[in-house]
């Protein structure tokens, strides 16, 4: 089974922090950079921690350093029907 996929843009500035806050919650998620000039970041979500990683993230965009956060269909998971 493969994790819930968000993306979202992330100030340059700002993603480290965004990173190191995900990163502090032990197993909510794994979220890194996945384009460094559009400034995006990309989260792997476990489906039971969904509903706290979401939390996480709007608590973000109300402190304006997360924008745009979608959902989209797990890009690793679109990769193995390459093979």
């Amino acid at each position: 089974m493969y994790c819930n996929y968000f993306q979202a843009h992330v100030p340059p500035a700002d993603c480290f922090l965004v990173i190191g806050f995900f990163k502090s919650y032990d197993h909510v998620c794994f979220a890194r950079t996945v384009c460094q000039t559009k400034s995006i970041v990309e989260f792997f979500v476990p489906e039971s921690t969904t509903k706290e990683s979401l939390l996480l993230a709007h608590y973000l965009e109300q402190k304006l350093v997360l924008f745009d956060l979608q959902k989209q269909e797990n890009r690793l998971q679109q990769a193995q029907t390459l093979f």
